[in-house]
C-alpha cells in the first residue's frame, strides 16, 4: 500500500489538472468542478483519520511529529513536481480551500509568476483542500513552526493566536469594499507586525466576498433561530449566533459538508464562493445576503524560508505580490453576483434579510465593536480612526 502523503500529493495534482481542463473547456464546468471537489475533500478527510490517530498517540511530542510529517510530505511533493532540472527552493503551499475556489486559483497564478520571474529558482507547489493535513485554523501555527513553508489562511480563523486579525470581522462594522480598503490601510501595519512576530511574512492579503446565511428552512425573524444548528467561524460569530437564539457550531470549511450530509447542521454562514464550491443546494434551500461581516485571507511564508532567499529574489517576489494583489481584489468583488446567480440556477432562493431579521442581527451584535476594543490592545484606536475616516 502506498504511503498516505504519496497518495495525497498525486490526488492534489490530478485534481488541479482536471479542474483547470474542465474550467477551460466547458462553460458548464461548475457542476463537474464541484463533484471533483467532493471527491478530493472526501479522500483527503479519509486520509486525515490516520494522521489524527497518530497525533493522539504522540501528543506529547506534537511539534516534532508535525514537523517530521510535513517534511516527508514536502519530499514526496518535490519528487513529483520537479522537472528534470533541479530548483534552488521548493515551497509546498497549504491551501484550505478547494481547487476551484478563487483564492486557490489566485495562489496558483502567483506561484506561476514566481517560478517564471525567478527563472525556476523558487517553485511553489499548491496543495488545495487541506490535503497536507493542516486545518484552516492551524495554518498560522504550521507556518510559524516550519511544518509547511507557505500557507494561506483566513485571518479571523486565527484570532486565538493573533487577536488583532479579527478586527475586520466585527459584525456590521464594515459595509462594502470601499470601507474594507479603508480598514486595511489602517490595520495592515499592525497585522504585518503581529504576524511577523509569529515567524512569518505576509506576501498578500485578499478578501472573501460579502458573507451570507444559508439555511434549510425560511429565516424571517428572531423566532426562526430557535434551536437551529448553525455553523460559525470564530468567537465573534459564535457570540452573534448564540445571541440570536441558535446553537453555534464553530468549524472549519472542510468540516461543513460532512456535517450537512449527516444532519448536524441546519444553517451555514459563508461566502457565495464557498457555497457554490461545496454544492450547498444539495443540503440547503435558502440564501440570505446578510453581509454581516468581512473576512480576508493572507498568504504567508515562514521567515526562515524567506530569509534563506537572496535580496534580489525577495524583491522580485514582493514586487509580484504587490502587482497581483489589486487584481485579486477585483476578482473577489466580481464573485458575489456570479455565485448568487449560480445558486439560483440550482434552485436556491436568494434574498435580502427581512427588516425584522436585519434589526435582530444588529441588536444582537451592538456592543461587539466596544467589546473587541476592550479585549484587544491597540484595536480601539484603529476602530476610532476607521469610523472617523468615513464621516
Amino acid at each position: 500500500m502506498p504511503e498516505p502523503h504519496f497518495v495525497r500529493t498525486n490526488l492534489d495534482n490530478l485534481s488541479c489538472h482536471l479542474k483547470t481542463n474542465i474550467a477551460n473547456e466547458s462553460k458548464e464546468g461548475v457542476p463537474a468542478l464541484a463533484a471533483i471537489d467532493k471527491l478530493h475533500t472526501s479522500y483527503a478527510l479519509a486520509l486525515h483519520f490516520e494522521e489524527i490517530f497518530e497525533t493522539a498517540r504522540h501528543r506529547y511530542e506534537r511539534t516534532k511529529f508535525m514537523t517530521a510529517k510535513f517534511s516527508i510530505a514536502a519530499a514526496f511533493s518535490a519528487v513529483l513536481a520537479l522537472p528534470a532540472a533541479a530548483t534552488d527552493i521548493q515551497w509546498d503551499v497549504s491551501i484550505p480551500w478547494g481547487a476551484s475556489e478563487f483564492h486557490t486559483q489566485n495562489a496558483m497564478a502567483f506561484a506561476e509568476r514566481v517560478a517564471e520571474e525567478t527563472n525556476g529558482k523558487v517553485v511553489m507547489t499548491i496543495h488545495p483542500g487541506g490535503s497536507l493535513g493542516i486545518r484552516a485554523n492551524e495554518s498560522l501555527r504550521a507556518v510559524e513552526d516550519g511544518a509547511v513553508p507557505v500557507a494561506e489562511y483566513a485571518l479571523f480563523q486565527n484570532v486565538g493566536d493573533v487577536p488583532i486579525l479579527g478586527i475586520e470581522s466585527i459584525p456590521f462594522l464594515i459595509q462594502d469594499y470601499a470601507d474594507l480598503r479603508r480598514m486595511h490601510e489602517l490595520v495592515r501595519p499592525a497585522w504585518q507586525e503581529a504576524i511577523g512576530e509569529r515567524n512569518q511574512k505576509v506576501l498578500y492579503i485578499v478578501p472573501w466576498p460579502s458573507q451570507n446565511f444559508f439555511t434549510s428552512e425560511p429565516l424571517e425573524g428572531l423566532a426562526d433561530f430557535e434551536g437551529m444548528q448553525f455553523r460559525t467561524y470564530d468567537a465573534n460569530t459564535t457570540t452573534m449566533i448564540s445571541n440570536l437564539g441558535a446553537v453555534p457550531n464553530q468549524m472549519n470549511s472542510a468540516d461543513v459538508v460532512p456535517a450537512l450530509a449527516t444532519g448536524r447542521l441546519d444553517a451555514v454562514m459563508t461566502s457565495g464562493t464557498t457555497a457554490v464550491a461545496q454544492s450547498y443546494w444539495e443540503f440547503l434551500n435558502h440564501t440570505y445576503t446578510t453581509n454581516h461581516l468581512w473576512a480576508s485571507n493572507a498568504l504567508a511564508v515562514n521567515l526562515d524560508e524567506w530569509n534563506a532567499l537572496n535580496s534580489e529574489i525577495q524583491a522580485k517576489i514582493e514586487a509580484i505580490a504587490a502587482e497581483m494583489e489589486p487584481g485579486f481584489w477585483e476578482i473577489s468583488e466580481g464573485e458575489h453576483a456570479k455565485r448568487m446567480q449560480q445558486l439560483m440556477d440550482r434552485g436556491m432562493t436568494v434574498q435580502a434579510p427581512t427588516a425584522e431579521l436585519a434589526a435582530a442581527m444588529r441588536e444582537a451584535t451592538a456592543t461587539m465593536a466596544d467589546d473587541f476594543a476592550a479585549r484587544v490592545p491597540g484595536s480601539g484606536e484603529i476602530i476610532e480612526a476607521f469610523l472617523a475616516s468615513g464621516s
